[in-house]
């Protein structure tokens, strides 16, 4: 889901009249994790660009030198409490987003996951709630289309005979 606003420009060159482009770029990888024909999702304590509560994939920015699949096995971890296996990767979603009155360019890449252990019940404390959902469910349910065109994907490449 996009949130365009108008470009804030600013002048970097001392008022000689060239404008930057005030616009951050961000990266973050994520999960959809699949057990039983469900899909893990997270309720984040943060909400959405309304004051709303967001029903979303876990997700987050690379640490260190993790590699984006990597920082998504460990966002899944540490988000919905659940050991996993890579499976595939899903591809990259793209969105602009407000952060503190600047324009961010955001990218998340996510990855396939499969369950192999763990309990939601032990998420870190950045998330409210998370729960296993029935994947068609979470295709239409999830706040974000970019998020549920992922959970889409994921029910095509686990289609029988692909």
């Amino acid at each position: 889901m996009s949130f365009e606003r108008p470009l804030q420009a600013r002048e970097a060159d001392g008022g000689q009249g060239e404008a930057q482009d005030a616009r951050e770029r961000d990266f973050s990888a994520g999960g959809v994790v699949v057990h039983d024909g469900q899909v893990a999702v997270i309720v984040p304590r943060k909400r959405g660009p309304q004051g709303e509560r967001v029903l979303g994939l876990p997700k987050g920015h690379p640490d260190g030198d993790e590699s984006a699949e990597q920082a998504a096995a460990r966002e899944v971890r540490e988000e919905t409490g659940l050991q996993v296996e890579l499976l595939a990767p899903l591809g990259e979603i793209a969105y602009t987003h407000r952060r503190a009155g600047r324009t961010v360019d955001k990218r998340v890449r996510f990855y396939l996951f499969a369950y192999r252990s763990g309990r939601l019940e032990d998420h870190d404390e950045e998330i409210e709630e998370a729960r296993w959902m029935p994947l068609q469910e979470a295709a239409r349910a999830l706040t974000f289309e970019g998020e549920r065109e992922i959970v889409r994907r994921a029910i095509s490449q686990m289609a029988p005979g692909r």
